[in-house]
């Protein structure tokens, strides 16, 4: 038998009737004899009405106590399924943060993991107890809660499950799996039976939405087989997809992959915003000048591109970072930076990143010249671009979205396969 965590998001424990749907999907992995331990979200909206009460109390509040409120969200998830599951004959507890315990670094609102104690955890399974833990949260040095940021109850369940070694980490969500690209965008999308760590972790980057960067990281770090399944599934319905594992999409080493696709996904992301500064002195220290302050003042960049200078004198540099920030990023550089190292500043955020992954590129060349190519073709500007081993991504009106997503799933037979 197998050891198994399951982790269930907001949509997927929305109400009592989910949480019963939920105890069953539990139940039939209980029944089937794997040691389980399941991981709570808050039900959906129940973290974003808490956040807005702790804003509401004081603007100004105690990150400490706000870790507090946002936190009992899963509370109440974790004991409310605990209860259904026991309703249903199977032996299972809630466990906060604090009790297994998941210590974390002092960051409140958005800690990081340092250490997670399983025995406890393994003991119970051992004993045929499902172990039913609020996600999401966890221990500080000075014994106070902290949560992991949104979107950490994924980061939560990877966790435990490297921690008890567990055979796979089940994420059930509101979509089935993995997809070559937004089938809202493209209807021919299809659902990808496995996927590599690094090619999920650069989707999850890039835009897709599946699940939370940190939660592929962590997995990529241990090791721990990951599946992406769907908690609206019938959980009576038959277990084994191709190739004997469950349906869903499953996330592994690239070793488990036989035959590996040139390109995997595509991916895109309208969270973005440009800034051009103009006629930048082209001299040394002034780069380092500019992404200094934003980094001082914790502005994440991303693509950057810096004109050849044709005078020698001056340049133009384009970079990007997160459209939340622009009037921030703007605010931050416009500060002594006109009329010294550069003559003016644009911002803009009516633009989009699609990117092209695949860790097939690592041995096909060609990729970025077709992609290029199949743009032109359809007249849309590539205003930057940056690469890696297993990824292209370009800056391009947002108004072409769409077209350059089905361009680029056509092109590299996404379609078809």
């Amino acid at each position: 038998m197998a050891r198994i965590v399951m982790k269930f998001g907001g949509t997927s424990v929305a109400d009592l009737d989910r949480i019963r749907n939920v105890a069953r999907h539990v139940k039939r992995e209980y029944d089937a004899g794997n040691d389980v331990a399941v991981v709570v979200s808050a039900m959906a909206g129940a973290t974003n009405q808490l956040v807005n009460w702790t804003k509401q109390a004081s603007a100004m509040h105690d990150a400490r106590e706000y870790d507090v409120v946002v936190s009992s969200g899963e509370q109440v998830t974790a004991g409310l399924l605990a209860i259904t599951l026991q309703s249903m004959d199977v032996h299972a507890r809630s466990w906060m943060g604090w009790q297994i315990p998941l210590r974390t670094d002092g960051s409140h609102g958005s800690a990081r993991i340092a250490d997670i104690d399983a025995r406890k955890l393994v003991e119970r399974m051992g004993e045929r107890q499902v172990a039913v833990i609020a996600g999401f949260q966890g221990v500080s040095p000075d014994n106070r809660i902290t949560t992991l940021g949104r979107g950490g109850s994924d980061t939560s369940a990877v966790a435990i499950a490297a921690a008890v070694k567990a055979d796979r980490c089940d994420i059930y969500t509101d979509v089935d799996g993995v997809y070559t690209t937004d089938p809202r965008i493209v209807p021919k999308a299809r659902r990808l039976d496995r996927i590599a760590f690094e090619e999920m972790l650069e989707m999850a980057s890039l835009g897709a939405k599946v699940l939370q960067v940190r939660s592929v990281e962590l997995a990529m770090i241990h090791g721990v087989r990951t599946f992406v399944r769907s908690s609206f599934d019938d959980p009576d319905a038959p277990q084994a997809g191709p190739g004997g594992l469950p349906p869903g999409t499953l996330i592994c080493d690239e070793d488990e992959i036989v035959e590996k696709q040139i390109v995997t996904g595509i991916a895109y992301s309208k969270d973005e915003a440009k800034i051009t500064l103009r006629r930048v002195a082209d001299k040394p220290g002034v780069a380092a000048n500019v992404f200094g302050r934003l980094a001082d003042a914790n502005i994440n960049v991303d693509m950057i591109v810096q004109n050849v200078s044709a005078d020698g004198d001056f340049t133009d540099m384009t970079f990007t970072v997160p459209a939340s920030e622009l009037d921030r990023a703007l605010a931050t550089l416009k500060d002594g930076g006109v009329g010294s190292d550069y003559a003016d500043i644009q911002g803009s955020a009516d633009i989009v990143k699609v990117s092209v992954i695949g860790i097939g590129m690592r041995s096909h060349a060609g990729v970025a010249a077709q992609m290029f190519k199949a743009l032109a073709g359809k007249g849309i500007n590539i205003q930057a671009i940056t690469t890696s081993e297993i990824k292209i991504s370009i800056l391009i009106d947002a108004a072409y979205t769409e077209l350059a997503v089905r361009t680029l799933h056509s092109l590299y037979g996404l379609d078809t396969q």
